[in-house]
């Protein structure tokens, strides 16, 4: 039996597994839309590339770590990447399962068939030779001495096919252009089936050519993943991140941490490929005829079939901000709450457009995590510039994945006369606020934007997140510090209703779980319910453990990874936990404490993950308006409730669906929400 004081930690990287696999599930499950299956193994597939890139990658790079830093850390680096391997196996054979018995035929029933090089007929083999004729000179071949090693190099996350010659030891190398050519490739046809071929299948149908004079013996498909950059400090805090890198020797850029091949490659070649791109044995990875998957977000449905996707669902028209052309005056008269993606992004877009042109705006503060391509929200931006208003615009450079994007970003807004400022050396900015500073009755009134979200229309539409549109002085007061601190104006923010991490988040959720744990030792009304993305941070978690012993009764709603147990005897017994994966990408991060009865709401931008709280700027809201805090916590009260598309999380981490009792009413929290929202704004 567990103690109180055995606090039981599980390992994030693990537990993430876990989730990618609730992906997975969604893929499997035949009530799914057939080309939303296809999008479930584009996502699996895309999560799993990125998971080698940063997470695998710093295990391996902890290896090289001293001995005396890996104790006090409690890494045992090459012991979790083999746990990982294993487990990532298993789920690769479920992936190509679900897509070699379930989604091809499925397809096909359709009369969708992708057709191999093997399977050509002699129209298709005229047409893949004139395809391949018009790409040919984005093919790239090379030939490689296979006793030269370390002369090859593979780009990131890029397929190549591994060709090897009959009689001969060398092999070639053959790039699989996709970025420029396109993946798939549609056989025109007057009969009812459709036909459709890989880019990969016409290369391998030319073979021949791509290496003229040598006689082919085998095709292999590969993919290597790498990583670009340590992501060590954005993990773990500061003093300790310090002493990792003093310990690690300067790494070439780019290490390999996976190679993903076709599982009916020969032994020989294994050995050949794995030797000549110095990997080891554990950097191999078995997987299907065909990788990137996540090509699949763009596979094409030549029936035009609705039945194949989800139901289109229009964006709920809000009752305020649909009609209105003055949203700084609704905005005056009461709080509104918007929430994505089941209502347009438009709002946001619109709030902006009209503070570019408003003659009393003075000021347009904001922070972007994320910035989209060409978009309404940069070109008002840009149109606030060029009327003359004062922009101030804080781009994090350090949005993985996203840095080249948002710098370039930057250069054109500093062009244009903002304020632009970058990300500190220790701390990214995560929070998503919005600040506009206009001049009315001879006063400065300021309009604020807090949300869960990015400022990006693309993502709003598959993400689930909320925000509130505010003029309330205790709260627009506050988040002006907040940019203050941004700007370099100030170094700490004196906040009594926000809580701005890294100064004052933890300890605000500190000391309201810790009232929440007396309460229930003193027989009052206790209860602690959020709702986030991932759960790691140990301090946080041994809180929840003690309130949970206490008596307090604990609700998660975590859609990530999470390190806590619940479920556990004398440890988190108080504690359930479900997580939900469906249609859009749950996103929002709510916090309610029972307080005795008075309850206190909370939303905003942070996790409760160490750097969450701790190395980055986040801003938690609370809900002031009655009105508001009764919406929020009808549609967290709606996802609590879900017995469709929610996951027990448990002590076995098998991911069971919660069942419902023959009586009950099936509960789809996403399409509840959607009615939910659509009967509350009808006009």
């Amino acid at each position: 039996m567990l103690k109180p004081d055995d606090i039981q930690i599980r390992h994030r990287d693990l537990n993430w597994l876990s989730f990618n696999n609730r992906v997975l599930q969604e893929a499997e499950d035949p009530a799914t839309p057939l080309y939303e299956r296809l999008k479930f193994l584009a996502i699996f597939s895309m999560n799993l590339d990125e998971y080698f890139r940063v997470r695998v990658s710093q295990l391996r790079q902890m290896k090289r770590v001293e001995k005396s830093i890996r104790k006090k850390l409690a890494l045992r680096p090459n012991q979790t990447v083999k746990e990982i391997l294993r487990e990532v196996k298993k789920q690769q054979e479920k992936f190509g399962k679900v897509y070699r018995e379930e989604i091809i035929p499925l397809l096909e029933e359709k009369n969708i068939f992708l057709v191999h090089y093997d399977q050509y007929n002699d129209e298709q083999k005229e047409f893949a030779k004139k395809y391949f004729y018009k790409i040919s000179s984005c093919i790239k071949p090379v030939v490689v001495e296979s006793e030269k090693d370390g002369d090859l190099f593979l780009e990131n996350n890029t397929l190549y096919l591994y060709v090897t010659f009959k009689g001969q030891d060398d092999f070639g190398i053959v790039n699989i252009p996709v970025e420029e050519c396109g993946r798939f490739i549609y056989f025109s046809s007057e009969t009812k089936e459709h036909k459709i071929t890989f880019l990969d299948d016409i290369i391998k149908a030319r073979i021949s050519e791509v290496f003229k004079g040598r006689e082919v013996d085998g095709m292999y498909e590969i993919k290597l993943s790498r990583d670009a950059e340590l992501y060590i400090d954005d993990d773990l805090d500061g003093i300790l991140a310090e002493k990792i890198y003093d310990s690690l020797e300067q790494r070439s850029e780019g290490q390999p941490t996976r190679l993903l091949y076709d599982s009916n490659m020969p032994q020989k070649d294994k050995k050949i490929i794995r030797k000549t791109l110095k990997l080891g044995k554990i950097d191999m990875m078995p997987g299907g005829r065909y990788h990137n998957f996540s090509d699949f977000f763009s596979f094409p449905d030549p029936t035009n079939n609705p039945e194949l996707h989800y139901e289109n669902l229009p964006p709920v028209k809000h009752k305020i901000l649909e009609k209105s052309q003055d949203y700084f005056k609704e905005i005056l008269k009461k709080d509104i709450s918007v929430h994505f993606p089941y209502m347009a992004f438009d709002y946001v877009e619109r709030f902006l457009q009209q503070a570019a042109v408003d003659k009393e705006v003075k000021d347009i503060k904001m922070s972007i995590y994320r910035i989209a391509d060409e978009s309404v929200v940069t070109s008002a931006l840009l149109t606030a510039l060029k009327n003359g208003k004062n922009v101030t615009v804080f781009i994090e450079a350090k949005a993985r994945f996203d840095e080249k994007n948002n710098i370039d970003w930057g250069r054109k807004f500093e062009e244009e006369g903002a304020k632009v400022i970058y990300s500190y050396p220790k701390i990214k900015v995560h929070s998503k606020i919005l600040l506009i500073n206009r001049q009315e009755d001879g006063e400065i009134k300021s309009y604020a934007y807090i949300g869960t979200g990015n400022f990006n229309s693309k993502t709003s539409k598959i993400y689930c997140d909320h925000a509130i549109f505010t003029a309330q002085e205790k709260i627009t007061t506050e988040l002006s510090r907040v940019f203050e601190v941004l700007e370099g104006e100030l170094i700490i923010p004196r906040s009594k209703h926000l809580l701005i991490s890294p100064f004052s988040t933890r300890k605000a959720f500190t000391d309201m779980i810790n009232r929440e744990t007396e309460n229930a030792l003193l027989g009052k009304k206790a209860g602690i319910t959020a709702k986030m993305n991932s759960l790691e941070d140990k301090e946080i978690i041994e809180l929840l453990y003690k309130a949970s012993n206490a008596g307090v009764k604990i609700r998660l709603l975590v859609r990530g990874f999470t390190c806590l147990i619940p479920g556990v005897e004398n440890l988190s017994e108080n504690i359930y936990m479900t997580s939900i994966v469906d249609r859009f990408l749950e996103h929002g991060r709510i916090y309610i404490f029972e307080n005795e009865g008075d309850e206190e709401i909370y939303f905003g931008s942070a996790d409760w993950m160490s750097r969450n709280l701790d190395r980055r700027i986040e801003v938690i809201a609370p809900i002031y308006d009655p009105e508001i805090a009764r919406e929020f916590k009808d549609i967290l009260d709606i996802q609590l409730k879900d017995n469709v598309k929610a996951r027990i999380q448990d002590e076995t981490e098998s991911n069971q669906f919660v069942q419902r009792l023959p009586d009950e009413k099936p509960i789809r929290s996403q399409y509840e929400i959607y009615q939910y929202l659509k009967k509350k704004h009808s006009v």
